[in-house]
């Protein structure tokens, strides 16, 4: 196992310190990006439990604030790492797409927990569902792929960011190949909403 002590010369190596820095700090990217995941769940959870179990709205308001505080963090330690000589690597793409994620898709997350827990818990109305066929059903399948393609967008804007920010090409490489990668989500994704244009299910009759 590598250790910063140098011993041919008996003394701590700066070039071995600053690797073992780098391989520390790549830990704690990893580190924050699950933390964030499971604060992301643990907040909304807390949020809702306040809201309709123990009736502490204020709480309840404060908590849920306090999730998009996550994406901070998340970014700054990403942008820290990467101002520390890092080289950039999977991780880094990760975290730009949960940040992406969190954008798009986290108020939506919210409201599709709430309507849950509030329809289990504190006997709210049952929960919205899409459209089972016909147009509204094309309609509702390419809304979500076009926000699917702005999380893409918005993911590729965040790692544009850090490859300025760098100014290394030999440092982010692996995020121009991270972008071509996550390309494949859209991409794949896309049957969906074209599969519904083109065979388009029909609608089901409401129920008397």
């Amino acid at each position: 196992m590598d250790t910063p002590f140098d011993v041919s010369t008996g003394s701590f190596s700066p070039t071995m310190c600053r690797a073992t820095n780098r391989r520390k700090l790549v830990h704690v990217i990893v580190a924050i990006l699950i933390g964030c995941e499971i604060g992301f769940w643990l907040l909304l959870g807390l949020g809702l439990a306040c809201r309709y179990l123990w009736k502490r709205r204020r709480l309840s308001t404060a908590l849920l604030l306090c999730v998009p505080l996550l994406d901070v963090v998340l970014l700054a330690a990403a942008v820290i790492d990467m101002r520390g000589g890092a080289t950039a690597d999977l991780r880094h793409g990760l975290a730009a797409a949960y940040l992406a994620y969190s954008i798009v898709f986290g108020h939506r997350t919210m409201r599709w927990a709430d309507a849950r827990f509030h329809h289990r818990f504190a006997g709210g109305p049952p929960p919205w569902k899409p459209p089972a066929g016909g147009p509204a059903r094309t309609r509702y399948e390419w809304a979500f792929w076009l926000k699917m393609l702005l999380a893409y967008g918005i993911s590729c804007l965040i790692l544009f960011g850090l490859i300025w920010l760098v100014n290394d090409p030999s440092r982010t490489k692996a995020l121009v190949d991270f972008m071509l990668n996550l390309l494949k989500v859209p991409l794949i994704a896309l049957i969906w909403p074209v599969s519904y244009t083109l065979w388009p299910k029909k609608d089901e009759p409401a129920r008397q």
